[in-house]
């Protein structure tokens, strides 16, 4: 039985992990649940997801992950709000947030949003979700440390504040320019260090112990009563995640690759294939799709390094080459030669070092001052040769040093 919870800023995959036993995804962006929904998981929860820059999980790729059977729930954050949004198609909501967006207490995304690191940072939030603020005041009121009337001002300045802003200090500072007595202002900072309250990982600290719970035995595939309608939007999404997806072994059986594999040429093609697919992740982060002018700047292409006279010979060409998906094809290869465009100079740059990696460097350069030594005379100077390397420069530790 196989979980799979969409998690980031909110609580870390570490601590996650000591609740449920699951397997933990970065926060869900457009097309994430469709893609771990195709390993048939019993349940999904999410947590925290994208959008702004990056698209968001789409609404139709949850209704279709719950159409496969799949259990969908969301909390805390961006799960929060696409749980109020599909509650009558069945997604499960968990947690005081959700139930602030069910009721219609909640209806902005600003509420759960926050500003946060990088994936190798641990996606460290950098900013303060305004329901996490709403929920401290609330408790310093509670406590006695802060006045009704103060800790209403407060939560005015910071749902002013761009979400990427909204942090105590920040709200701190602005408060004592806009009228908040400084005694409410010091005894609120006094409250934080033991007062704060975080309650998104609290709700997804919920989430998770539910899901332990419901998910220990046996569970039936989830019941749904709506027709899932498989609009354009939704074929874009399905589609731009099928393309990308590469199955395991899919090229083992493949008669090309086999021979390929027989010929020295192999290791080369493999780099080519990996750079491919490296181009082709770069395009779908970017959320560039080619249409128009760029599939017919590389059909030109196509015809031109390919020595074809005329557009109509592309055709058999293609399927000569086993094309079948011409259109997925040429999409591709639009995308291959606009990344390469874009990071050529990186990889002129790259060059030598990967012909060092490959030890065709020595005799590349060897080859190259000898057929034309007065050219290179000057420049052969300023190269040592292998014999001639200082010992003080050669690393005598076993670390690669760059």
């Amino acid at each position: 039985m196989s979980i799979y919870i969409f998690t980031g800023p909110t609580i870390a995959a570490t601590e996650a992990k000591e609740q449920l036993d699951a397997v933990f995804l970065p926060p869900a962006a457009q097309g994430d649940v469709y893609r771990a929904a195709l390993d048939r998981p019993v349940a999904i929860g999410i947590i925290d997801g994208y959008f702004e820059r990056t698209p968001s999980v789409s609404h139709k790729e949850i209704l279709w992950a719950m159409g496969q059977g799949v259990h969908v729930f969301g909390a805390a954050s961006m799960g929060a709000l696409r749980a109020a949004e599909l509650s009558a198609f069945g997604m499960e909501g968990v947690g005081a947030i959700y139930d602030a967006y069910a009721r219609g207490e909640l209806d902005a995304d600003d509420e759960v949003a926050v500003a946060h690191g990088a994936a190798e940072d641990g996606y460290r939030p950098m900013s303060e979700a305004m329901v996490n603020v709403r929920a401290t005041l609330r408790a310093a009121e509670a406590a006695g440390a802060l006045p009704a009337a103060a800790g209403e001002r407060l939560e005015q300045i910071a749902k002013r504040l761009f979400y990427t802003d909204r942090c105590y200090p920040i709200l701190l500072r602005l408060a004592a320019g806009q009228g908040v007595p400084a005694a409410d202002i010091g005894a609120l900072r006094a409250f934080l260090p033991e007062g704060r309250v975080d309650q998104k990982r609290t709700d997804a600290l919920e989430l998770l112990r539910l899901m332990r719970e419901r998910f220990t035995g046996r569970v039936e595939p989830k019941p749904v009563r709506y027709h899932f309608e498989a609009t354009d939007a939704w074929e874009h999404i399905r589609g731009k995640v099928d393309r990308s997806a590469v199955a395991p072994g899919a090229c083992r059986t493949d008669p090309a690759v086999e021979e390929l594999k027989r010929s020295e040429g192999y290791a080369a093609a493999r780099c080519g294939a990996l750079a491919r697919a490296l181009a082709l992740e770069v395009a779908r982060r970017q959320g560039r799709t080619p249409e128009g002018e760029a599939l017919r700047d590389v059909v030109e292409a196509l015809c031109r390094d390919r020595g074809l006279a005329e557009k109509a010979e592309l055709a058999s060409w293609l399927a000569r080459q086993g094309v079948i998906e011409v259109e997925r094809f040429l999409e591709d290869e639009a995308q291959v030669r606009w990344v390469e465009i874009l990071y050529g100079p990186d990889a002129d740059r790259c060059l030598p070092d990967h012909l060092r990696s490959t030890g065709e460097y020595a005799s590349l350069r060897d080859r190259a001052l000898a057929r034309a030594p007065r050219e290179h005379g000057s420049a052969r100077a300023g190269h040592l040769r292998d014999d001639e390397v200082e010992p003080s420069r050669v690393p005598v530790t076993g670390r690669v040093e760059r």
